[in-house]
């Protein structure tokens, strides 16, 4: 990342709402620019002077008044669905009477979010879920590039990487080296996901690494579903007994090849150790 990308990406930085993957670019450049640093210093400085501000504006109370009526009809019209809660417009902070009705605004539209998030039901919990892990397998590959902590084993045999693993984990990974698939073999190391150690084998396609990482799962076999991120392409499924993931920045045709070539290696579960 050079200076003029990072100074684009700076404001949103300093307010908190960079993505992982960028987040972690403009880190990685920080530590090395004295410019972008004064930069950072000097918009932290700015967030603070106007965090500082004392002044206040109350939402009129008909617009309160007018949510509170929202909730209610919408709890009478579903009335077997978990109740909205009573609703009360809070005191914002800001300055002018833009600012003011800015806020206002902000509040109502959170509010019919609320509304129409509500009617959505659960289902959305568990793609949150999905989504976070997501971030942290792209987060773990991005790392990998930008940190040259690619390998913790460096080999294309298999017979190498594989033992590399014996009382590191306490599953047995499934190491294949696909070299003549085009998919050679590079290395592995350890990696931590979904709250658990996990493996991450290596391999390369021309310019271009892959990422698999795998650990035990307990759920039923599932088909390759493809996520896409910030420019790189993720698939994640479930196989014999295990949970995969691979990450890359190839064509997602080229990654499906990759996982193709993946599961047709897997024949059985995985020896688990206690």
């Amino acid at each position: 990342m050079n200076c003029p990308q990072a100074q684009a990406l700076l404001q949103p930085y300093v307010d908190g709402e960079l993505d992982l993957v960028n987040t972690l670019a403009v880190e990685e450049h920080l530590q090395t620019c004295t410019a972008c640093r004064q930069m950072q210093r000097s918009l932290l400085t700015l967030q603070e002077a106007i965090s500082g501000e004392a002044l206040y504006y109350k939402a009129p109370a008909q617009l309160q008044k007018r949510l509170q009526l929202a909730i209610r009809d919408a709890n009478q019209r579903a009335p077997d669905r978990p109740r909205l809660p009573a609703f009360r417009l809070p005191v914002f902070q800001g300055s002018g009477a833009f600012q003011q009705w800015r806020w206002v605004s902000v509040a109502a539209a959170l509010v019919i979010v609320a509304l129409v998030g509500w009617g959505v039901g659960y289902t959305q919990h568990t793609a949150t879920l999905d989504d976070a892990l997501a971030q942290e397998v792209l987060a773990s590959h991005v790392r990998s590039l930008m940190a040259t902590h690619l390998t913790d084993v460096a080999s294309s045999d298999h017979h190498t990487v594989k033992p590399w693993f014996d009382g590191k984990l306490d599953f047995a990974p499934n190491v294949q080296d696909l070299a003549q698939t085009g998919f050679p073999l590079v290395g592995g190391r350890l990696d931590y996901l979904d709250g658990r150690p996990v493996a991450a084998l290596v391999y390369q396609h021309g310019a271009h690494f892959i990422n698999l990482f795998s650990w035990p799962s307990s759920g039923a076999d599932t088909a390759p579903r493809v996520n896409v991120s910030q420019g790189y392409n993720l698939i994640q499924w479930r196989q014999a007994g295990m949970t995969y993931w691979a990450v890359s920045d190839m064509s997602a045709d080229e990654l499906q090849g990759f996982v193709k070539l993946q599961q047709q290696t897997v024949t059985a579960t995985p020896t688990t150790y206690k």
